[in-house]
């Protein structure tokens, strides 16, 4: 008989944020599947005694059909990503692959919600998210870079706060100056812009600026950028997002 197969989000990295049904799902695994800079976060009591696989990035496919493999060997298995696992997770490319391989049912498949890397950002900046806001991945690996910044420029059309994930690596080293460039093109200088790389872990760094004075260089694939919308503004530091609560009942 066929194993669970569970998709979970790990959280930002900080064991305190892992939620209580992935740190269950970890605790009655029989394997667990990740990449392995993300399995190096999880706490090694979880992974005694249990069949591991990890691979490098680029290899999402391999890992997912092991998985699947141990799976139907009858393992419960854990599939591991970082944040939420339907947020640029795994959680999207294991549901294909049951369903190409015709397998959905067959193997019972649960996934388990994590703290997106969105919401950590945000809770280290203050509250940039209270208000409509639009997440966009600035990797071409799998989107066309023109799709990438006409989302980009939508975004900022349409006055969103923009999550940008990302937004750069050594062959991309320009795509978020582009996407700056865009939003200073209908936002003004003094706009917030949040700097979040590796929140809630040891090597932690929040920057706050703002689009006249924000620096690209401040980034990495482990930072998450948030670009505020005309109302945001920077309050002691944060940056805040008014819903409109004064303007209605103040």
């Amino acid at each position: 008989m066929p194993g669970r197969l569970t998709v979970i989000g790990l959280g930002p990295g900080s064991a305190a944020l892992l939620a209580p049904m992935a740190l269950a799902s970890l605790t009655r695994a029989g394997a667990v599947v990740g990449y392995d800079r993300y399995l190096a976060l999880v706490d090694p009591a979880l992974l005694q005694g249990k069949t591991l696989f990890s691979s490098p990035m680029k290899k999402e496919m391999e890992r997912t059909a092991k998985a699947v493999e141990f799976a139907l060997a009858g393992l419960d298995t854990v599939v591991v990503s970082s944040g939420d696992s339907g947020i640029y997770g795994m959680a999207g490319l294991v549901l294909e692959f049951l369903e190409r391989e015709g397998l959905l049912d067959k193997i019972e498949l649960e996934v388990v919600p994590g703290i997106p890397a969105l919401c950590a950002a945000a809770a280290l900046l203050g509250a940039p998210l209270m208000h409509d806001f639009a997440s966009i991945s600035l990797s071409d690996l799998l989107t066309p870079l023109p799709t990438i910044m006409k989302r980009v420029r939508c975004a900022v059309e349409g006055d969103f706060v923009i999550v940008l994930y990302n937004p750069k690596s050594r062959k991309r080293d320009s795509y978020l100056g582009q996407a700056l460039a865009i939003a200073a093109e209908h936002r003004g200088p003094d706009t917030p812009v949040g700097f979040v790389r590796n929140a809630y872990r040891p090597d932690q760094d929040v920057r706050v600026a703002t689009l006249g004075t924000c620096d690209p260089e401040w980034a990495d694939m482990l930072t998450t950028v948030v670009i505020g919308n005309s109302a945001s503004r920077l309050a002691g530091g944060k940056i805040l997002t008014p819903r409109g609560y004064f303007e209605k009942y103040g």
